[in-house]
């Protein structure tokens, strides 16, 4: 999950005062755990194992399927902005993360209704039946766009854990771990993603343990009391966050194929059970990550709070965190891979075969790699941003509404708007009634949310 409103947080637990051996030690992790995904990964022989995860006549059940949502969204960039927001407010900032994970409880019961109700097979399905394609192209611009970014969001936070940003170093790891978790992507698309995904989920709850035993050890001095005590409860010091993740969170998930696509591929009450459990795991799993930010504030540590927190602790701490990074970066590649696979050969209906689906995955681990050599400045310019689809949240909260098809691009057009505000910071500061960070951030989501469901029902009481 990419919340792009947040500080780009590309620099990496570094491994060289540990010596070449920790480092080698590091690529040794990332070739070796990438192959052993690869040699179990299962090999998709048709297109329903490929797109769909259908193996044996059997969809994933309740428990795979919540582990792979959960792991799909905690990757490299969600788990250091939440110990930096623990580092920055107390609990209150892992818990304004964490309120961002609403997403799967609002888009399980979305979903859930829209395929038992509606009889929708897809998101797609759901907008050429009720907008047209003009709304199928520009929804699919959108998430293209989304998946895009995910690559090279990924990919660049495990370069920077082999060198700074421009080394041969860091361009060899992005480059050699692209392509590693191409390799097993290609051999089972989103069945292989699933099926990683739960082995990835377990090493990140072990790993999330031994974290956490570390930081807690007697020795310390830091208490569970200390850190549900730590921080303040108010809109400067982390509400301001929480609020906009809960607004947000009624639009984000329907723009995250990678999230979209496992509400389809199971019963309607097995995902829905799924997704309901994927938003309590996710966020307790956000909020004890931000911990190690509680931590770090309760030492007085400043900079990036995983960075300091592993160093201050010695290697193994270091590889710990390093290998989370790792393994929830590939949780989110492979998943990236499929969902765009998917997006061009099913719900666009441009090639539905295996052989198109891997070629699909190919160009986009290539496209999505090529940014990673450009500038920051340009990098940020192609982001879509939470603010940016806003303007879906009508759309799929109203889903039972018969509206004209203009309401979609008058309400997507209006989110797009607003972001753009929110971006270059032209939102009259009259209209921002709370003080502190990420202010802006929450008045810009709220009022045009406001705007965006207007202008989604005028057209419908017009017509009326």
């Amino acid at each position: 999950m990419a919340i792009p409103e947040l500080p780009s947080l590309w620099a990496g637990v570094q491994l060289a005062p540990f010596g070449a051996g920790a480092l080698w030690l590091q690529w040794g992790l990332v070739v070796g755990s990438s192959l052993l995904l690869f040699l179990f990964s299962p090999l998709a022989k048709n297109t329903q194992q490929f797109f769909r995860a259908v193996r044996h006549k059997k969809a994933p059940n309740a428990f795979v399927l919540m582990g792979s949502l959960v792991i799909s969204w905690i990757f490299a960039k969600s788990i250091t902005n939440a110990a930096n927001l623990g580092l920055a407010f107390g609990l209150v900032g892992g818990v304004a993360y964490a309120g961002y994970y609403l997403s799967f409880v609002v888009a399980g019961v979305v979903i859930y209704q829209m395929r038992t109700k509606g009889g929708f097979k897809s998101i797609h399905h759901f907008l050429g039946q009720r907008f047209g394609t003009s709304a199928i192209a520009l929804f699919s611009i959108l998430i293209a766009f989304r998946l895009f970014n995910e690559v090279w969001s990924n990919t660049m936070v495990i370069g920077s854990y082999f060198g700074d940003m421009g080394t041969a170093s860091y361009y060899w790891a992005i480059m050699v771990f692209t392509g590693l978790t191409l390799a097993y992507a290609l051999k089972g698309g989103l069945s292989s993603s699933i099926f990683t995904d739960v082995i990835q989920m377990g090493l990140f709850a072990i790993l999330l343990a031994v974290l956490l035993w570390i930081i807690f050890e007697p020795t310390n001095a830091f208490t569970a009391r200390e850190a549900v005590f730590s921080g303040s409860w108010t809109f400067a010091t982390g509400l301001n966050l929480l609020f906009a993740a809960i607004l947000q969170s009624f639009s984000y998930p329907f723009h995250d194929p990678v999230l979209t696509d496992r509400g389809f591929i199971s019963s309607p009450k097995t995902t829905l059970k799924a997704f309901l459990w994927a938003g309590l795991v996710g966020a307790v799993c956000i909020v004890l990550f931000s911990l190690i930010g509680v931590f770090a504030q309760s030492q007085g540590m400043v900079g990036q709070a995983a960075v300091e927190v592993a160093q201050a602790f010695g290697l193994v701490a270091l590889l710990v965190i390093n290998f989370i990074m790792i393994t929830s970066a590939a949780s989110t590649l492979d998943s990236t891979f499929s969902s765009f696979s998917k997006l061009l050969s099913v719900d666009l209906n441009l090639g539905n075969s295996l052989k198109f689906g891997r070629l699909a995955m190919i160009v986009v681990a290539v496209l999505g790699t090529v940014p990673v050599f450009l500038d920051a400045e340009i990098l940020s310019a192609t982001t879509i941003s939470g603010t940016m689809v806003i303007g879906l949240t009508p759309v799929f909260l109203f889903w039972r509404k018969e509206v004209p098809k203009i309401s979609f691009h008058l309400s997507v057009g209006c989110g797009l708007v607003f972001g753009l505000l929110l971006v270059f910071q032209w939102f009259p500061e009259s209209l921002i009634f709370t003080q502190g960070e990420h202010a802006d951030l929450l008045w810009v989501n709220g009022w045009g949310i406001l705007v965006c469901m207007g202008l989604y029902l005028v057209p419908l009481w017009i017509r009326k």
